[in-house]
């Protein structure tokens, strides 16, 4: 009786490891997400003090300001195909001068999804912003004026360069550097 229970837990055993290795191989390698490059991002902003609110159509290498002292540069936006789940993603960098300072100070600089927010959220008491979508083209009807403030001579944060922007965006990687 003994040797028969030894063999049918055996069986439920060698039973288990199969279906586990077969969903395994079921599952296959893990594939990056393919994703366009898209020429503007489509991006709103709060002013937490007043509660205005604005969207701005920033085309990729442009820089526009918020508020009086807030400003946004496009270095890169991409834009999932769209079959399966949508995604959007810009590469931003934010830097902040007040109207009475002379230096400018990097406020976030790195990749922000239009899908999770918060996974890569701007740290800023006054200020939120966030990526809304990517598109090949300006389609609002009123233009936006452009900045031509330089970003901050410092170096930016670590997250500055698209390239190394890391692991879970390598099919977002871009040349596009920061240029100071």
């Amino acid at each position: 009786m003994s040797r028969f229970l030894f063999s049918f837990s055996a069986l439920k055993l060698a039973a288990f490891f199969a279906v586990i290795l077969a969903a395994f191989f079921a599952a296959g390698p893990a594939q990056a997400r393919e994703m366009e490059d898209m020429n503007v991002v489509v991006v709103r902003s709060i002013d937490k003090l007043s509660a205005r609110t604005h969207t701005f159509d920033i085309p990729v290498d442009r820089t526009v300001q918020f508020g009086k002292s807030l400003f946004i540069k496009v270095r890169a936006c991409r834009k999932s195909p769209p079959v399966g789940e949508p995604e959007s993603a810009a590469f931003l960098q934010i830097w902040e001068r007040k109207p009475h300072e002379d230096t400018s100070r990097w406020v976030f600089s790195g990749w922000m999804f239009a899908s999770n927010p918060a996974l890569s959220a701007m740290d800023h008491p006054v200020y939120d912003v966030w990526v809304i979508d990517c598109k090949k083209s300006v389609t609002s009807a009123k233009s936006e004026t452009y900045s031509s403030e330089a970003a901050p001579s410092e170096a930016a944060p670590a997250a500055a360069d698209p390239a190394a922007a890391t692991s879970d965006t390598d099919a977002l990687d871009t040349e596009a550097s920061p240029e100071e």
